[in-house]
């Protein structure tokens, strides 16, 4: 992904080889033209395709002559490097996930001017997922940095200069990179005349003329027409007729009026036209108008309009701080939205006793041994999930099928300042309680502190989400792809159960106290159907009511 300037005499050899070939076909199509010209062969519509390709094919050409060497694109979407710089790389914000699209710095390790070997750390980049060391391949010298601390940068573009000799550090103080996107944009900038065009002026009075001749209002905007022009103010009838069906203006044609720089009266003397308009049409029908207002035109403009509220203002009284969300949270709303609103859940809660856990915690407890309820409970689903492989499956939606996976690696859960991660504790159905709450300890401590490897929160096969430490009872978890299931848990909550009544017996047995955990599991459809999910649940539970069986 780096970009070196020395790549582009080979790029301006092939630049000269299109060139010629482009002129090539001109000079073939032109003498086409005047063969069949002089034969007599040649319609006027031919004649009219041959001079528009011709055109085209000239103009692609003077094109590709008037491009700068000096400001050679090596290739699409890439960086405006200048040849006139000492050899160079640029360095681009790295995809230090499979799922990053973009990252920000949090701090660079390395300075202008300060040189790095290879597996030195560059800089500490901001991840959707933890903030991860970026690591050099070779060594060099950094002489420019071209990306600020706390910026958003999408992968791909250049981070850093780097240089190899000390002394072409300073070429490059005051060295910028020119992407694609800002290059087109400041070129139709620059392209684009100050002053207004006949063609502008002549829409504009054509436009004029036939908003004059129509009565619809804004029944002539399609609905992106009318969101687009009254998200900006304008009044965008006096484009009538528009390209769409009937006349109507689209909302190409708003844009392109954007564009061109039509004029367009604000949308607040437009509301007050049509208010009027409706109110003389009224007072005609009705017969009670006055001889004054019957006088009056009923598309008069109005000058009148309703004032708008004034701006809320902050109370100084109550002050206040607006916080940025982070890439970690921005990355974490949007996947979230995106499994909801794309993946079909389904749901099936049970109430599970902790009784059980409870007293052999105490009693392993007083030989040293230590574990947490939620060690368990990540035991006992990796149990449950070797017992129903169906529900230890990802899914893909690019082939739509689901993959069943071989290694049951549960996804831990755990909250820290910058959002919601999910550390994995590999192979659980293999490893004892004591093991997993020495994973889990660890996971959620290095979590919190941004020092997790990409390989320890990438992947898995079933989440688990526990906000019982949190006092919640119950809540429901949303899937996070492309796993196909995650188990919301609750608290554990003293509970009276009432025993079943036997006439048999004149003395019933007394009414009975259990800590109960609501577990609730959210499941996607596609890939298991509501008896699997009722498997799943039913081994959960019999593994948590016997906690004997989770110390084999």
């Amino acid at each position: 992904m780096m970009i070196r300037s020395t790549r582009t005499r080979s790029s301006i050899r092939s630049l000269h080889r299109l060139q010629q070939s482009s002129s090539l076909s001109v000079s073939t199509s032109v003498r086409s033209l005047v063969l069949e010209e002089k034969h007599g062969q040649m319609s006027a519509a031919r004649k009219l395709s041959h001079f528009k390709m011709a055109k085209m094919e000239k103009t692609k050409s003077s094109l590709m002559t008037s491009s700068s060497f000096a400001n050679f694109r090596l290739f699409h979407s890439s960086p405006r490097v200048e040849m006139s710089y000492p050899p160079h790389t640029l360095y681009p914000m790295p995809a230090l996930s499979p799922t990053m699209e973009s990252g920000s710095i949090a701090k660079w390790n390395i300075q202008e001017g300060e040189s790095f070997a290879a597996g030195d750390s560059l800089c500490e980049v901001q991840t959707d997922k933890a903030t991860v060391d970026f690591e050099a391949q070779d060594d060099g010298i950094v002489a420019k940095i071209l990306a600020t601390d706390g910026t958003d940068i999408d992968v791909g573009v250049p981070i850093c200069v780097v240089v190899e000799e000390e002394e072409d550090v300073a070429a490059f103080e005051s060295f910028t990179v020119e992407t694609d996107s800002s290059a087109s944009a400041s070129t139709a900038a620059s392209e684009t005349p100050a002053v207004e065009t006949p063609s502008t002026s002549t829409s504009t009075s054509a436009s004029s003329s036939s908003t004059a001749d129509h009565d619809l209002g804004e029944f002539v905007l399609t609905p992106a027409a009318r969101h687009n022009s009254h998200s900006k103010g304008l009044d965008a009838t006096v484009l009538y007729p528009g390209t769409g069906r009937g006349g109507r203006i689209t909302k190409g044609d708003f844009l392109q009026a954007l564009k061109d720089g039509v004029q367009m009266p604000p949308l607040a003397t437009a509301t007050s036209t049509a208010t009027a308009t409706a109110t003389a049409t009224a007072s005609t029908t009705a017969n009670t108008a006055s001889s004054s207002i019957s006088s009056t035109p009923a598309s008069a403009p109005v000058s009148e309009s309703v004032p708008l509220p004034p701006p809320l203002s902050p109370d100084p009284n109550n002050p206040f701080e607006d916080i940025e969300n982070n890439n970690m949270r921005k990355v974490i709303a949007k996947r979230l939205t995106e499994s909801k609103s794309s993946v079909p859940h389904f749901y099936t809660t049970a109430s599970i006793p902790l009784d059980a856990i409870l007293a052999l915690r105490k009693k392993l407890a007083k030989l040293d041994i230590k574990f947490s309820v939620n060690d368990a409970i990540i035991r006992s689903s990796a149990l449950a999930l070797r017992d129903v492989p169906e529900m230890n499956a990802t899914y893909s939606p690019k082939t739509q099928s689901a993959t069943i996976s071989p290694d049951v690696d549960i996804s831990v859960a755990v909250a820290t300042p910058t959002g919601l991660i999910t550390p994995i504790v590999t192979s659980a159905n293999e490893r004892g309680l004591v093991d997993i709450s020495s994973v889990v300890r660890d996971l959620a401590t290095r979590a919190r502190e941004n020092k997790l490897l990409p390989t320890e929160y990438q992947g898995g096969s079933f989440t688990i989400s526990n906000l019982g430490m949190f006092g919640i009872n119950e809540f429901s978890a949303v899937i996070n792809p492309p796993q196909a299931a995650i188990l919301a848990v609750g608290g554990g909550v003293k509970t009276i159960v009432p025993t079943p009544y036997d006439e048999s017996k004149e003395t019933q047995e007394k009414v009975t106290t259990q800590v109960l955990m609501e577990a609730r599991l959210s499941a996607d459809r596609r890939v298991v159907d509501e008896a699997t999910a009722g498997l799943f649940m039913q081994a959960l539970k019999y593994y948590l009511s016997r906690p004997e069986l989770l110390m084999l």
